[in-house]
């Protein structure tokens, strides 16, 4: 049983201002696993108090100085790697492959590519007699959710760091524990006091604390739209920069051609990857309507094959991370099935064999219509929609007919063919055969947010531009 009952404030640990707990539950065994102290105003106010102390100085620290304490939380980021994949198994029941490699390799990603971005990245600039300068943006109120819990933290605060601003971190109350770890590896790298915060808490609770507390210069959020239209109306009144990574449905536009039961088979597999508990999962397959029976045996086959709940399985998949979301998805899938789609696989109900843990069958749709419920609401599930085109003008046009635009996806052979299909995509990133690469920069249009981060695109958004005029002779 894990009792986390401390604040990390100030460079310590301290006790809530009003002590408040919560029960945390294990997803994989639906019983109680360790029990965390709820924050409120009172120790939001007392971290960001902290923060801003701390900003005078390390907003004016060296380059050398920030490389010197990201590679210190390097090497106890190495150290630790195993007790942050435990505690992402414990807090979301992801399987062993999957919290010991990418849960917790995509924080060492991003860490190691802030480190390499942060020895070339450009502060300021002299166009003409003018210097531009790049500053660090002040106190960050960062937000993140329980999906990708150590992903969604490191890309905040590895580049809050490098740039030279202190923060207030609030993970998610479903998925506390790596945080915890997280923070003990910042403790023992050295990171100075008050340049990184930790409160726990709820939404009501510490969110909106945070997002409207007036010495926040910049809240980042992950999570999904609803959540994020609330920060950035608790933000506006101190009119501070919001930025927002939120929710998507993300087409995959399979092209004809020969790679088709190649392109299928990958989309039916990454669409189950992490349960399907992925913003940029590629949720709606777009499939000619002349291959849609092919396209159902492909996927039913690549199903048959997902295990669920077996952690001895590389490739086997978790429960979803809690029982909220479990039945959010059961509904979804019931509605799915009333408007009339084909159950290629899976369904409602838990999978044969496994009555406890919030595990979800990884379940296929076909014969989808863009206007039903399940090709338009994030289900945040394994669980896919297969619908058809004719061409490939009607297919663009199906993908970005939704409210998000976080990813897409086009698959096939032909590169140009590809090539030319991506750029039609209205979404941030586009991947073509599911490509991928943490120097792009990762962020939505539309309802999906607004902001980008990742690499050295992840620097600018904690970065104000300042413009010194008559700085050289004229």
């Amino acid at each position: 049983m894990r009792e986390y009952l401390k604040f990390y404030i100030d460079g310590t640990w301290v006790d809530p201002v009003r002590p408040n707990t919560l029960e945390v539950d294990n997803p994989t065994t639906e019983q109680v696993s360790g029990v965390i102290a709820i924050g409120s105003a009172a120790d939001v106010d007392v971290a960001v108090q902290a923060a801003r102390r701390a900003f005078a100085s390390w907003s004016q620290s060296t380059r050398e100085e920030r490389l010197d304490v990201l590679q210190a939380i390097q090497a106890e980021y190495q150290k630790r790697s195993g007790d942050l994949a435990d505690a992402v198994s414990e807090e979301m029941g992801a399987p062993p492959s999957l919290a010991a490699g990418p849960q917790v390799a995509m924080g060492a990603g991003h860490l190691m590519t802030a480190i390499d971005v942060l020895k070339n990245f450009s502060f300021e600039e002299q166009l003409g007699n003018t210097l531009v300068v790049k500053e660090p943006i002040g106190v960050c109120g960062l937000i993140t959710p329980w999906n990708w819990p150590i992903n969604q933290i490191a890309c905040k605060v590895f580049p809050a760091l490098a740039t030279g601003c202190t923060m207030v971190l609030k993970p998610s109350e479903v998925a506390p524990y790596s945080a915890q770890i997280f923070t003990e590896i910042i403790d023992a790298a050295g990171v100075p006091a008050g340049v990184y915060n930790l409160v726990y808490g709820d939404g009501p609770g510490v969110g909106v604390a945070l997002s409207s507390h007036p010495d926040v210069d910049m809240v980042s959020f992950t999570g999904s739209t609803r959540a994020g239209v609330e920060v950035a109306r608790n933000a506006a009144p101190t009119v501070k920069r919001v930025t927002q990574e939120l929710g998507g449905k993300s087409p995959n536009i399979v092209l004809d051609d020969d790679a088709f039961a190649d392109s299928v088979t990958a989309g039916v597999a990454t669409m189950m990857l992490n349960s399907g508990q992925s913003c940029n999962a590629p949720s709606r397959m777009l499939v000619p309507n002349s291959r849609m029976e092919e396209a159902k045996k492909i996927a039913r086959a690549v199903i048959e094959g997902v295990k669920v709940g077996d952690p001895s399985d590389k490739k086997a998949i978790g429960p979803v991370a809690s029982q909220a979301q479990f039945e959010k998805i059961q509904g979804l899938l019931q509605k799915g099935i009333d408007d009339g789609a084909t159950v290629v696989a899976g369904g409602t109900g838990r999978p044969e064999g496994l009555e406890t843990g919030y595990y979800v069958k990884p379940t296929v749709f076909a014969d989808v219509s863009n206007d039903m419920t399940i090709a338009r609401e994030e289900i945040f599930g394994p669980v896919l929609c297969i619908l058809g085109y004719d061409d490939l003008d009607q297919a663009v046009e199906i993908a970005n007919d939704t409210e998000y635009g976080l990813a897409g996806y086009v698959s096939g052979a032909d590169l140009d063919a590809a090539r030319a299909v991506a750029r039609r995509i209205r979404a941030g990133s586009v991947a073509i055969n599911h490509g991928f690469d943490l120097n792009a920069p990762f962020g939505g249009y539309k309802r999906s947010g607004n902001g980008r981060e990742w690499s050295s695109f992840g620097f600018d958004e904690y970065l104000e531009t300042k413009a010194t005029l008559g700085y050289a002779p004229a």
